[in-house]
This record gives C-alpha cells, sequence and structure tokens, in this order.
C-alpha cells in the first residue's frame, strides 16, 4: 500500500510562512529531503513523512513552536490547494463543508480514517460538534493546529460570528495555550476525548460564493481529475506506469528493474499484478501504445522517432507492435488523422 501524501502546495505555504518568520528556504527543503523545485507544482505528491520534517524543521529555524497555528491564521487554503478555491464557489457553509470531504485528500492524506468522511458532524454534549476522525493524531498535533486554524480563521470573511464555540484536543497542552484561544477564538480543552470544535449551527446556511458559480463545475472538474489521479496512483498499475515513462524511450524498461525500484522481488510484482487483473508485459503494451497515440497525435514527431520514444530499438518491429494494437499501421493512422 502506497505511503500517504501531501499536496506541494501544503508544504509550499509553510515554507513562505516560516521563510517570513526567518527560516532559510534551502536548510528547510534539506531538512525534509526535498529537492529545489519539489514545490513549484503545487498539485505535485510528496510523502507525508517530508512533510512531518518540514514542520519541525520550521519551527526549529524560526524559534516558533506555535507555527502551526500562525500557519493556519495566516494562509487560507484558496492560496495553496484547488479546495479551498472550491470552498469560495461554493453556495452556502454546508456546501463547503460538503466539498471538504469529498476532496481533502488532496491536500493531505491520514492514516486511520474510518470509512466514510474524514470530517464528521456529531450533534452531542450539548451542542454541533465537528471531529476530525483522522487517528493517532498524537504522533503529529501540528496537523491538528494547523487544521483547526485552517478552517477557523478561514471562515471570519464569511460571517459575523464565531464559527467555533469551543475546541477540544486530544494531545496534551504543548505551553501556549494563549495563542490557541487568541488564534481560534474559543476556549480549549487538552488531552480531550477527540480532536472536535463545537460550532456555532446557524453558520450552515451562511453565504459564501465568493467565485462565481461557474467557477464551482470547473474547479470540481479539474479537482475530479486529480482525485483520479491520485486513486490511480495507489494502484500497482499506476506505479508500475509512474516508474515506466521517464525510462520507456531507453528500451530498459525491465520487470526486474521496475521491482527493485517499487522495493518488491519479480514474483512479487506478478502476484500484484495479477490481483490487479494484468500483467506486466500488457502494462508496458497499454503504456506504449497510448503514448505512441499522443505522439502521432501531437503531429511533430516522426514516425521513427516514435519508435525510439516508446522503446522500440526497430521501427518495424514498432509498425508489427502498432498494428496489434490498433489495427492500422503507424503511416495509415497518421494519415487518417491529417484527413
Amino acid at each position: 500500500m502506497a505511503e500517504p501524501s501531501i499536496a506541494a502546495g501544503l508544504a509550499r505555504g509553510l515554507v513562505g510562512v516560516a521563510v517570513a518568520r526567518g527560516a532559510d528556504r534551502g536548510a528547510l527543503l534539506q531538512a525534509a529531503g526535498l529537492g529545489a523545485d519539489a514545490l513549484d507544482d503545487q498539485d505535485r505528491r510528496l510523502p507525508f513523512a517530508a512533510y512531518v520534517a518540514l514542520m519541525r524543521a520550521a519551527k526549529a529555524l524560526t524559534a516558533d513552536p506555535a507555527l502551526a497555528l500562525h500557519y493556519g491564521e495566516a494562509v487560507d487554503v484558496a492560496e495553496f490547494s484547488i479546495v479551498g478555491l472550491i470552498g469560495h464557489a461554493s453556495a452556502t457553509v454546508t456546501e463547503a463543508f460538503a466539498q471538504l470531504n469529498r476532496y481533502v485528500r488532496l491536500i493531505v492524506e491520514v492514516d486511520g480514517v474510518a470509512d466514510g468522511p474524514r470530517f464528521k458532524l456529531r450533534f452531542e454534549r450539548g451542542g454541533v460538534w465537528m471531529e476530525d476522525t483522522r487517528s493517532d493524531a498524537n504522533a503529529f498535533p501540528e496537523l491538528t493546529e494547523s487544521a483547526f486554524a485552517h478552517l477557523i480563521c478561514g471562515t471570519r470573511a464569511f460571517g459575523t460570528t464565531p464559527l467555533a464555540l469551543a475546541v477540544h484536543v486530544t494531545h496534551p497542552d504543548p505551553g501556549y495555550r494563549s495563542e490557541y484561544e487568541r488564534i481560534l477564538g474559543a476556549p480549549v480543552t487538552f488531552e480531550a476525548g477527540w480532536n472536535a470544535m463545537r460550532i456555532d449551527p446557524t453558520w450552515a446556511d451562511n453565504q459564501m460564493a465568493r467565485l462565481p458559480r461557474y467557477a464551482f463545475g470547473v474547479l470540481t472538474d479539474r479537482a475530479d481529475t486529480l482525485l483520479t489521479e491520485l486513486e490511480s496512483a495507489k494502484s500497482v498499475v499506476g506505479r508500475v506506469e509512474a516508474l515506466l515513462l521517464p525510462i520507456l524511450h531507453t528500451g530498459e524498461a525491465g520487470m526486474d528493474r521496475i521491482a527493485a525500484d517499487l522495493g518488491m522481488s519479480r514474483q512479487t510484482l506478478l502476484r500484484r499484478l495479477k490481483a490487479e487483473g494484468t500483467t506486466f508485459a500488457n502494462v508496458l503494451g497499454q503504456l506504449r501504445k497510448r503514448m505512441a497515440l499522443d505522439y502521432l497525435g501531437g503531429g511533430k514527431a516522426s514516425i521513427n522517432e516514435i519508435a525510439y520514444l516508446v522503446g522500440f530499438s526497430d521501427p518495424a518491429a514498432f509498425s508489427r507492435a502498432f498494428k496489434r494494437w490498433t489495427g492500422k499501421s503507424p503511416k495509415a493512422m497518421r494519415r487518417g488523422q491529417e484527413g
């Protein structure tokens, strides 16, 4: 099973806050094991463990133990994630909450969430509570801090009353209770039985819609694509394809190499692919076919060049394989596209 990941935009936002507070960007990236360009594409996936290392390095380099809270206070989710933009395009707080649960994995994946949404509304203990259901939250309480701060501070522009009436967290008091209560605007109970906020129920129908309604459809379409890509990357087929793509043209895209890159034996890879209803040869062939069709459609590469790009040293062998895949030769396919 693939390790949980985060969107690079989440890390980029944290780096921006830390640098503004005196941290060195290069030192932050080095501490997290990230390259200089790792944060350029905000939708790129990074290991969750790298984000944990980044957060802790940022706290140390800024000498700010409450940095996660300050991050949530200073940066709106819409600045680093499409999920925040969808919230701004939602009609009401209720709709925004539904979209948050639908797409929150695009920001950060977490282990241990039971079947169902990560954030659940519960009607108990004298009010309406929003619970963060991630397990083992005390292993990285900074995520609880930043998530609650993002949620509470991000909604202030949409209402005149506070969203949160009380906040419960499972971790011990870290020593800066006053910052918790200043930023979250509510009394905080540490070492509670859950991570939850008691919310004002009148917020449910508060109007949002900072963006035109048309934007909502465009943004959710894009988010659905990103979610599909995220799910695909978690399958063995998706992981194999991701490793094959950059070496496809070398002609060295063998099963032994890919198995080693995945940290598993050849037999384990065979078994895992069989469980997904395919074989290594089929994954490689389908990827070559898809890339060949893309190159042909682009119209810029010759057929000999396309053969090389998809891993064939002999253009005649490529033509035979292409005809087997599509029923047409590459030349006939190109003539049809040009026609």
